[in-house]
């Protein structure tokens, strides 16, 4: 009789399993030893959750399963980051998913961890079908203020795309765009392809902030993105606004009569 795999091998087989029908789960049941059992409810609690895991992922597939019953496959989910910094650009992004997109994990960037959105960053474009990036400088948010940037900024991101888009999906904005268009309030919690420009959006104005650290020193713009932290106000105040500070922006304003 062979003997029978160690705690350590099955761990390792178990850490495989992906569905709750696996026949490890059935052949192994019934075994005695503890550890086992400890490892098949350890599994089977991991289980239970990827299951709700992918249940909340089709709910956020629901507008664009609607649109594709609708024979529209090319659907653009856009968002934005970066309307409430001191400092920097906002930046948008368009990015149309494949039917068959897979990386449960993509919700609404400001749900995940900075190391959540990098590591889903590379899965999320390695996928998808176009991806454009808009921006608007805080030269042009001064002029136009930053609802009207924002909004130039996102038709810039569709204009980006390789491909045109059947339909957008807009986390809670409109754009001067013939493209028919669905504007969604919390659409980055409640939309694949708009959770998923969330999070290219956010992790491309990260990097682009941590370049303006270098060009710009003593802001901390690659701790604060911009934001008026402690350290960015200290920098202010020392060094008085760079040239990617928001002049029409309190505190910046200040600087400027």
């Amino acid at each position: 009789m062979p003997k029978a795999p160690s705690i350590r091998q099955l761990t390792e087989l178990f850490k495989q399993i992906t569905d709750e029908r696996d026949p490890l789960l059935t052949e192994y049941a019934a075994d005695p030893r503890t550890g086992v059992q400890k490892l098949m409810a350890t599994t089977q609690h991991r289980l239970a959750k990827l299951a709700l895991e992918k249940r909340a992922f089709e709910q956020r597939f629901f507008y664009e399963r609607q649109f594709q019953q609708q024979r529209h496959h090319l659907i653009a989910g856009i968002d934005e980051v970066g309307r409430g910094p001191l400092a920097g650009p906002v930046v948008t992004c368009a990015i149309i998913l494949p039917d068959d997109f897979d990386v449960i994990e993509v919700n609404d960037s400001k749900q995940l961890s900075d190391h959540q959105r990098e590591a889903l960053y590379p899965q999320i474009l390695d996928q998808a079908i176009a991806v454009g990036i808009g921006t608007a400088s805080a030269q042009q948010i001064d002029h136009l203020n930053i609802y009207q940037a924002t909004r130039v900024a996102m038709l810039a991101a569709v204009e980006h795309l390789k491909v045109k888009p059947d339909q957008l999906l807009i986390d809670a904005m409109q754009i001067d765009s013939a493209i028919p268009q669905l504007k969604l309030i919390h659409g980055d919690a409640k939309s694949v392809s708009i959770g998923a420009a969330s999070i290219v959006a956010k992790v491309f104005r990260d990097h682009l902030m941590q370049s303006y650290d270098v060009l710009y020193p003593g802001y901390e713009f690659a701790h604060n993105a911009g934001y008026g932290t402690k350290a960015h106000l200290q920098g202010l105040e020392d060094l008085g606004p760079s040239k990617i500070h928001r002049r029409t922006f309190a505190p910046v304003s200040n600087y400027f009569g």
